[in-house]
């Protein structure tokens, strides 16, 4: 199958204009690094943060240089407590105030389910999961605190919804994102606050080429209805509506970035 061409890039309309917004796992070039700079191209001022902190400063320095001032970086491991409180006092120290949260850390792996340790499965569900659930349950507080409103997007994955071999320990934490995301949107509603998710397919990005195979990219490609994968900005297209006002009657919902069937 031949693919279709990626499309151009869309520049921004200022959708996020004076929000301010948090953004995990932003280091580098994947979804994450995206966001942030969709954000930022959309009128956001943004706290990025990642456990990466080499990495996390290079991609600071960088997005600086095109949006001085409207950008800070908290290192933060989301398996951390303590450190996931910081990233929080950090954004409102930083900012005054908090208006968008997008829980994007995750982490994968391959390993078939009748040999996968209790360590592998374990550490895939913190980051992925917990790790989600210690920001959401963060950023909840802290809207609450600020007298209401506020934004989460979480970056959940269609595996939770479809199944994949030697994927159990991210599906299972990924289909736990998304019953997260309902949950938390019905408790939240009461304070203004929304909460929905993103399920991208397959988006391309230098750390996903280095722990998949050549030939499981090429499979999953080749079922993509358009014949190719998304660009990391694709997916942050949809994460900048679900964080607009283009979204506000919107939560509680997991939008599938895909171009395959759900």
């Amino acid at each position: 199958m031949t693919g279709v061409e990626s499309p151009a890039y869309v520049p921004g309309h200022g959708l996020l204009a004076g929000r301010t917004a948090v953004i995990t796992a932003a280091a580098g070039a994947g979804i994450g690094g995206a966001t942030a700079r969709r954000f930022l191209e959309e009128g956001a001022r943004v706290l990025i943060s990642d456990a990466h902190a080499r990495r996390l400063k290079e991609h600071e320095t960088e997005l600086g240089r095109d949006f001085p001032g409207a950008v800070a970086a908290v290192t933060c491991d989301v398996t951390d407590e303590t450190q996931v409180g910081a990233l929080f006092d950090a954004a409102v120290r930083e900012h005054g105030r908090l208006d968008v949260v997008v829980n994007n850390a995750g982490l994968g792996g391959t390993s078939a389910l009748v040999d996968m340790s209790d360590e592998q499965w374990g550490r895939v569900l913190d980051v992925t999961l917990t790790g989600t659930f210690r920001c959401t349950r963060a950023a909840l507080r802290l809207f609450r605190d600020q007298g209401g409103g506020g934004v989460i997007v979480n970056n959940a994955s269609v595996v939770g919804w479809r199944a994949q071999a030697g994927q159990a320990h991210y599906a299972a934490a990924k289909a736990g994102v998304m019953a997260l995301t309902r949950c938390a949107a019905v408790e939240a509603a009461e304070h203004g606050v929304r909460v929905n998710a993103v399920s991208p397919s397959l988006a391309m990005h230098p750390h996903l080429a280095k722990v998949t195979s050549a030939e499981l990219l090429e499979e999953l490609t080749s079922r993509e209805a358009f014949g190719r994968y998304a660009e990391p900005w694709e997916v942050a297209n949809v994460i900048v509506f679900l964080a607009s006002g283009y979204s506000s009657y919107m939560t509680g919902e997991v939008v599938s970035v895909s171009s395959q069937r759900a």
